[in-house]
C-alpha cells in the first residue's frame, strides 16, 4: 500500500460509492476500481475497512426494546416540541 502524498480528489468519489459496494450493489469493474484504489489509498483503506467493521457489528447486534420509560420520555418530548412551519 502506498503511503506517499497522494492528490485526495479520486477518494471523494470512492467515498460515495463504500456503502453500495458493501452491500454488494456495484458492478465487477467499479467494485475492481474501489479495491485497487483502496490498496494505494491509506485513507480510503482505513475507511473502507472500519466501515466493514460497522456493518458487521449492526448485522451482529442483538436487538434489544426500548425501555418503556425511556420510549415514553421520548414520546412526551416529540409531543412538546414547537411546531415548525415552512415560510
Amino acid at each position: 500500500m502506498a503511503t506517499e502524498y497522494q492528490d485526495h480528489t479520486h477518494c471523494l468519489e470512492m467515498f460515495q460509492k463504500l456503502s453500495e459496494y458493501i452491500d454488494g450493489e456495484l458492478d465487477h469493474v467499479t467494485c475492481a476500481e474501489i479495491e485497487q484504489h483502496a490498496e494505494n489509498c491509506v485513507a480510503c483503506f482505513s475507511c473502507l475497512q472500519t466501515l466493514k467493521r460497522t456493518v458487521a457489528i449492526c448485522k451482529n447486534a442483538r436487538q434489544k426494546p426500548v425501555p418503556r420509560e425511556l420510549s415514553q420520555r421520548l414520546k412526551e418530548i416529540i409531543q412538546n416540541l414547537p411546531e415548525t412551519t415552512s415560510p
